[in-house]
């Protein structure tokens, strides 16, 4: 690891460049680029999870953490413009070679400046906030620069609210992990309707209010199934899901609380199946897997939030300027 205090963005792209020489084949076969906009607090948490996901995706992952800016209201102070970084090839982030960048003063607003430089040329370029992402990813450049964009509403504090945002923002190429977490819960219900003995009728998923898993579960539905889907108020996480059939019977998985759930379908017998909580990283992988646009999940935002036509918008982006010395950045 390479630390580089007080430094420029220039000096960050020879010295990469320096360790990637001396790393030799460590640093070669780079499938993307991963972005990455974290605060502080959680940027051991980002390198785990890249760790993990390095394993089937090598990358260079770019960590940017964006100190306070001065805003309209004065409430905090002028930071000095200074760019601190941290340099590793290889070592404890395995086939994965990092720049972590803490960026303070009014640097912070053109992240973009310092991160262009390192992206490895001729792959794609993926920015995942880990943290409520902003109102309009187009507020953020690191976000236009970018093929697919990686969200997680479940960290921002109303994730319903959250949810129809990123509907209403949505551009192909957007995906978010509380979609990636019904992974699972999808391919239960998928493979349970493969021996079912008819179609669903309706159905009914227990759930939170605010849970945004039950709310794109149930839109899911909707929109693979075109059923109505009533959502039964539970306290917790998502618990499972009723669904009635059009021949009179009846299917339903629900989660028992130790990894594992529980499917029951008429004429059969009960049947407990896997459904392990996966760590951060896992999930993370999984959604590096495709680099085109999610058409399910948008299809599923959709139905979830009332937004339509969400898959015909167009998937590029253009920057919009926002400096909080102006005017109050939107939340």
């Amino acid at each position: 690891m390479l630390a580089l205090w007080d430094t420029t963005g220039n000096e960050v792209v020879r010295k990469l460049a320096s360790e990637r020489r001396n790393a030799g084949g460590v640093a070669s076969g780079l499938a993307l680029n991963l972005v990455v906009v974290v605060d502080e607090g959680r940027v051991r948490q980002v390198e785990d999870a890249a760790t993990i996901a390095a394993a089937s995706h090598p990358c260079r992952l770019l960590v940017v953490t964006r100190g306070p800016v001065a805003g309209v209201d004065g409430t905090t102070a002028m930071a000095k413009n200074r760019l601190d970084a941290e340099i590793v090839v290889g070592g404890r982030l395995g086939p994965c070679e990092a720049v972590i960048m803490r960026m303070h003063g009014r640097l912070a607003l053109h992240s973009e400046s310092v991160v262009m430089p390192l992206l490895a040329p001729d792959v794609p370029v993926v920015t995942w906030w880990h943290g409520c992402p902003p109102e309009h990813i187009a507020y953020d450049p690191l976000g236009v620069v970018a093929e697919r964009r990686i969200t997680d509403i479940a960290q921002c504090p109303d994730p319903a609210a959250a949810l129809h945002q990123r509907a209403v923002d949505y551009a192909p190429g957007d995906t978010d992990l509380s979609w990636t977490r019904l992974t699972p819960w999808r391919s239960l219900i998928a493979g349970a309707f493969d021996t079912a003995s008819s179609g669903a009728l309706s159905a009914t998923v227990h759930a939170a209010a605010g849970d945004p898993l039950g709310a794109l579960l149930r839109g899911w539905i909707v929109a693979r199934m075109g059923v109505p889907v009533q959502l039964a108020e539970v306290s917790g996480p998502l618990h499972g899901v009723d669904f009635a059939l059009a021949d009179g019977g009846s299917l339903s998985l629900h989660a028992t609380g130790d990894g594992m759930a529980l499917l029951r379908k008429s004429g059969s017998l009960d049947q407990v199946l896997p459904l392990v909580e996966r760590r951060l990283g896992e999930v993370l992988a999984e959604e590096l897997q495709r680099l085109d646009a999610d058409q399910p999940y948008a299809a599923a935002l959709s139905a979830a939030t009332g937004v339509a036509n969400l898959g015909d918008r167009a998937s590029t982006r253009t920057h919009i300027w926002q400096d909080p010395a102006w005017e109050p950045v939107a939340a």
